[in-house]
C-alpha cells in the first residue's frame, strides 16, 4: 500500500510542503535545545530513561544521515548498500556526546535542506519502501516528522518535566497516526472500540482493538467520548510516552491506566 497524503484516518490530506514546514519548525526547535545544553546535560537521562540525551541525539542524527542517503539513492535510481545503516550507526555510536550534539544539528539541517531543494518532478516521482509500506514524499517526510517530534520531546522533557510536543507538529503527526498505529499497538487479545476526543486540534476518533491488531478511524463529532485529552498527549500515549508523571488533565469514563498497556512504546 502507498502511504502518503493519506494520514491514516482524516479526509483532509496534508501535502509534503506542509509537512516539510512542520519538520523545519521541529528542526529549529531541536537546534535551540541543543545550543543550550551543557556537557553534563548530554549524559543525563532522557526519555526513555535507559537513553541519555546524547543517545537520543545520536539516534536522530544517524536517522537523518540514513534518510538523506536513501532519498538521494531513490531519486538516482540506485540501491542503498545493505550494510549502510549499520555503518552509520557504528560511526555515530563511536562519537563522544559533544560530537553527537554537534553532529545532529549538521545532519538534521542537511536533510531538511535537501528536502526543501527537491524539484517538483522529483517530489512527484519519489517512492520509498519500508517494510510493507511504500511511501510517497509526504509519507517519507511524515515518517521523519513523527520521529523527530517525539524524540525532540525526549530531550526537552529531560530539561523541563512540563514539556509538550511542539505545537506546529501536533496536527500533522496526529493525522498520520492511523498509518502506524497497527504496528505500535499491542492489544494482547483485547477486542473493543474506544472513542476518543482530542483538543488542539479537535478530533473525534475511534481506536479499534481486534485481538492482535489495531486501527484508528474517524469518530462522530457529537458522540460521547470514552477518553478526552489534548492531541499531543494522545500522540505520546501511542508512542509510549504518557506515564502518570507526564499526563495532562484528561476526561471520560475510561481510565488512561487501562490504555497504557496497549502502547508499550518504541
Amino acid at each position: 500500500m502507498v502511504i502518503g497524503g493519506t494520514g491514516g484516518f482524516t479526509a483532509a490530506m496534508t501535502g509534503h510542503q506542509e509537512l516539510l514546514t512542520a519538520l523545519q519548525a521541529s528542526s529549529a526547535h531541536l537546534r535551540d535545545l541543543v545550543d543550550d545544553l551543557g556537557a553534563g546535560q548530554l549524559t543525563a537521562s532522557a526519555y526513555p530513561t535507559e537513553w541519555t540525551v546524547a543517545d537520543v541525539l545520536s539516534h536522530l542524527g544517524s536517522g537523518a544521515t540514513i534518510l538523506h542517503r536513501r532519498l538521494d539513492d531513490v531519486l538516482a535510481g540506485l540501491d542503498t548498500p545493505e550494510d549502510f545503516n549499520q555503518s552509520v550507526w557504528d560511526t555515530w555510536n563511536a562519537m563522544e556526546p559533544v560530537e553527537q550534539a554537534s553532529g545532529v544539528i549538521a545532519a538534521d539541517q542537511a536533510l531538511v535542506e535537501r528536502l526543501d531543494s527537491l524539484h517538483p518532478d522529483e517530489a512527484a516521482r519519489f517512492r520509498f519502501s519500508i517494510g510493507p509500506m511504500e511511501l510517497d514524499l509526504a509519507g517519507f517526510i511524515g515518517l521523519r516528522l513523527s520521529e523527530h517530534t517525539v524524540h525532540t520531546w525526549d530531550v526537552e522533557v529531560a530539561l523541563d518535566p512540563a514539556a509538550t510536543l511542539l505545537p506546529q507538529a501536533v496536527a500533522p503527526v496526529l493525522d498520520r497516526l492511523g498509518a502506524i498505529i497497527g504496528f505500535t499497538t499491542k492489544p494482547a487479545g483485547a477486542v473493543r472500540d474506544i472513542s476518543l476526543r482530542t483538543t488542539s486540534p479537535d478530533r473525534s476518533l475511534i481506536l479499534s482493538l481486534t485481538g492482535d491488531s489495531a486501527s484508528l478511524q474517524p469518530g462522530s463529532d457529537g458522540a460521547p467520548a470514552d477518553v478526552e485529552l489534548p492531541a499531543e498527549a494522545f500522540i505520546r500515549l501511542v508512542y509510549g510516552r504518557l506515564d502518570a508523571d507526564h499526563t495532562p488533565p484528561a476526561g471520560g469514563p475510561v481510565d488512561l491506566d487501562d490504555l497504557r498497556p496497549f502502547f508499550p512504546g518504541f
